[in-house]
């Protein structure tokens, strides 16, 4: 029973941790992670530096030691004082061993000072690799947000009942321009299309007479010959006829 508890419970803590993480959020905290750590780097690096230096210094300093205390051992035993000499020498004994750790130490700091920087390298290497991954699957996560964005605008057109009202509204529409259609045709189908053209004749009948009429008295146009004139002269023409024969 226990155990079964405890696999609930880590169950549950999973479900728990797995509905909270966000990728994209923990992709960017590691690359600002891994860019903190540059720094620290960076000072660990400084630090080995320093210690080579101040071995190199005390190197340096030591072996100037060694050399004085040759020469005043020399000196001691050319001038005949034995007892100076072997002073000189025991401290000559010391800085000699001395100087042989800190060449050891020195040596030790110089190597460790290599391997600092090479674990560098790689870090960087590394450190550049996994950001660009990170970038990366970034990118790839927004654009998957922006369409899943798309697709739910899209299903919420569908859902928001958009497509069921459209062939509704369209047949409407359409519903109502076959009846404003009839309605006209019925409206033109009641007027008197023969009287309207008659009466349209007439009119232009009488604007034509009007602008003879209008030319006549203008002088460009001929009055016509009076009914009279016309009838005597036919008959003048027919008598002469008869005459010939």
């Amino acid at each position: 029973m226990w155990e079964r508890f405890k696999r609930a419970m880590r169950s549950f803590a999973g479900f728990f941790v797995s509905s909270i993480e966000d990728p994209e959020l923990i992709l960017e905290q590691n690359v600002r992670d891994l860019n903190d750590q540059v720094p620290k780097m960076n000072e660990s690096i400084a630090m080995v530096r320093a210690n080579v230096t101040l071995l190199e210094k005390e190197n340096a300093k030591t072996q100037q030691d060694v050399r004085e205390l040759t020469a005043k051992v020399k000196a001691a035993i050319q001038a005949g004082r034995d007892d100076l000499a072997a002073q000189y020498a025991s401290r000559l004994q010391i800085e000699k061993d001395s100087l042989a750790r800190n060449d050891a130490q020195l040596q030790t700091a110089r190597a460790a000072y290599e391997k600092s920087l090479n674990v560098k390298k790689a870090f960087m290497r590394e450190k550049e690799k996994k950001t660009q991954e990170a970038m990366t699957a970034i990118r790839e996560a927004r654009r998957a947000k922006w369409q899943a964005k798309v697709a739910d605008t899209m299903e919420s057109f569908t859902v928001a009942g958009i497509d069921s009202t459209h062939d509704e509204m369209l047949r409407k529409v359409q519903e109502k321009s076959a009846i404003n259609e009839a309605r006209m045709q019925m409206a033109l189908e009641s007027v008197d299309h023969q009287a309207a053209a008659i009466e349209e004749e007439a009119e232009k009948i009488q604007a034509n007479e009007l602008v003879k009429q209008m030319k006549m008295e203008m002088g460009l146009l001929d009055s016509p010959a009076p009914v009279s004139d016309v009838g005597s002269s036919t008959e003048k023409t027919i008598g002469k006829k008869v005459e010939i024969k």
